[in-house]
């Protein structure tokens, strides 16, 4: 699956299944049916094979997916996959899947080094794509996919599930609202421990700048604050690593990193990622201070939402813990119960219902490929600010 193997040919919109009008191949019970290919069966491939089987159940759209075909590094593990999660084929070459006429759309969840190449055979066949993040290996990768993505028409969107939350779709509204008045400060982080024991043995995660921390979780987070609080104009950062070498080998990317940054609206920022957190499964977290008001997040939780209204008496003010439901986005969907709860999974099945909106409608559902990409130049500004030592402007990358 390397950047240097074989491109497909180019075959113009006007013959593609994905020209105006979006015509698919089979229509049963009156709802169009559409041929999912996922590149990829492991953890984030099963978490995409399970939404696409679930988001018509969920909510009933328009477009009903159909498991086509999984692609794996061999032909056995695919063919694995292909009986654990339910497709009706198999194939370790994805040169085959991406042209597989019975293949509608794309979903790409393969190792970051493999994205460029995907995505590019997807789009000259026309065909929609869905990319896990980060967008590509490099920058270069990535400012590459969204040329091919944008040149081709077609529907092109990248995952971060985390901000899909009804909690945090819910802070975004509040934010826009104008509910908490004008934001002045905010504070993310992305932290784990899943490397935080120096005697875990080394492995694909400690070896190459994009699976370190900085291309791993940083993405995440940095999606989520523009997301909540718009572009970032500058930054500052550093990184480093702190088990320098583990049971089986050296490691050459980052444990941990850090910037502040400044953000178009004027507001101070500050965000900090970390694999060796320990204590920490899934810090996904933020704190946004308005002129009138607050609110915290934090995923290990993330069917409560903490709001600060600074209004009434000072004796009675504090923040109040909001418990998701019905009332809040893209909830209802999944439960009748105010604070039963979403999961994981969930965030993916959210996905998937705006990846097949975007294929309907033909029109681009956030975070397309440039927003991606805009993540990229993020984390590429921050790294040379930690090298040269000094603040860097987004716009110079």
């Amino acid at each position: 699956m390397a950047a240097g193997e074989s491109r497909l040919r180019v075959v113009g919109a006007q013959d593609t299944a994905f020209a105006t009008g979006c015509k698919l191949k089979c229509k049963d019970a009156g709802m169009t049916q559409i041929g999912i290919g996922i590149l990829g069966g492991g953890y984030m491939g099963k978490a995409h094979a399970v939404a696409m089987s679930a988001v018509g159940a969920v909510f009933d759209t328009a477009l009903r997916p159909r498991l086509e075909m999984v692609c794996a590094a061999s032909p056995e593990s695919a063919e694995r996959y292909r009986a654990a999660y339910g497709f009706a084929r198999s194939t370790g070459d994805w040169q085959a899947l991406v042209s597989d006429p019975l293949v509608d759309a794309i979903v790409i969840a393969t190792p970051q080094d493999t994205h460029r190449a995907i995505a590019e055979a997807a789009f000259a066949l026309g065909k929609p794509v869905f990319c896990e993040k980060p967008l590509g290996a490099s920058l270069d990768d990535s400012a590459a996919m969204v040329a091919a993505a944008e040149d081709s028409g077609a529907v092109n969107m990248v995952g971060f599930n985390y901000i899909r939350t009804p909690a945090s779709q819910f802070a975004r509204q509040l934010i826009a609202d104008g509910e908490i008045g004008e934001v002045t400060w905010f504070r993310g982080e992305h932290t784990e421990d899943f490397l935080a024991d120096p005697q875990t043995p080394a492995s694909w995660r400690t070896s190459g700048m994009a699976n370190g921390t900085m291309g791993d979780l940083s993405p995440h987070m940095i999606n989520g604050a523009l997301a909540l609080m718009g572009p970032i104009t500058r930054v500052i950062g550093s990184y480093e690593t702190v088990h320098a070498s583990r049971p089986g080998g050296a490691v050459t990317n980052d444990d941990h990193g850090q910037m502040m940054c400044r953000f178009e609206n004027g507001a101070m920022g500050q965000m900090y990622f970390s694999r060796i957190s320990t204590g920490r499964k899934m810090g996904y977290a933020y704190e946004i201070s308005g002129t009138k008001g607050a609110l915290r997040f934090d995923q290990e939780d993330q069917n409560a939402l903490w709001l600060y209204r600074s209004e009434g008496p000072e004796a009675t003010r504090g923040f109040t813990r909001i418990l998701t439901g019905p009332a809040h986005p893209d909830y209802a969907a999944f439960c009748q119960g105010p604070g039963h709860g979403t999961g994981y999974q969930d965030q993916i099945i959210i996905e998937a219902r705006d990846f097949l909106r975007a294929i309907e409608t033909g029109k681009a559902i956030w975070p397309t490929f440039r927003d991606g990409h805009e993540v990229n130049r993020v984390i590429a500004a921050t790294l040379a600010s930690a090298d040269a030592g000094s603040w860097k402007d987004i716009s110079d990358f």
